[in-house]
């Protein structure tokens, strides 16, 4: 088996509801994302993937996405109070915590065709979330 890891960098704002550590605040992070892909064969070029066609693509969505944005559940008080000042957010149904974020990129990468393992994102510099997808 044959595996590759694509890191990318963005950054983005978030914050959790119903929850009562210093992450109830807004606040930010620089995000590292790892896309792993994995391969039985090598293609025609000896290669899992081409690394700049992982780029192309799933950094492209990521600056269009989540660079940048607050990322807010659905419920967060702040969402219309941003929608009215209209900063750029992204609203989703549960906490916006790193591991959600993780599975949301899975998702995004998996449709695009990508022959996918898992995602990691790191939160921090020491702390990561993974998603490897249903089981």
């Amino acid at each position: 088996m044959y595996k590759v890891t694509k890191r990318m960098t963005f950054c983005y704002g978030h914050r959790l509801m119903d929850y009562q550590g210093k992450c109830r605040v807004p606040h930010g992070h620089n995000g590292v994302v790892e896309i792993e892909l994995q391969a039985d064969r090598l293609d025609h070029r000896g290669m899992v993937y081409d690394f700049s066609e992982i780029k192309e693509t799933i950094k492209a969505w990521l600056d269009r996405e989540l660079d940048h944005r607050m990322l807010l559940r659905a419920d967060d008080p702040l969402v219309p109070v941003l929608r009215t000042m209209g900063e750029p957010c992204l609203v989703m149904e549960e906490n916006p915590t790193a591991e959600a974020i993780a599975r949301l990129i899975y998702e995004f990468t998996k449709s695009q065709g990508f022959p996918l393992t898992r995602v990691r994102l790191w939160e921090t510099e020491t702390s990561y979330a993974t998603y490897d997808g249903e089981r």
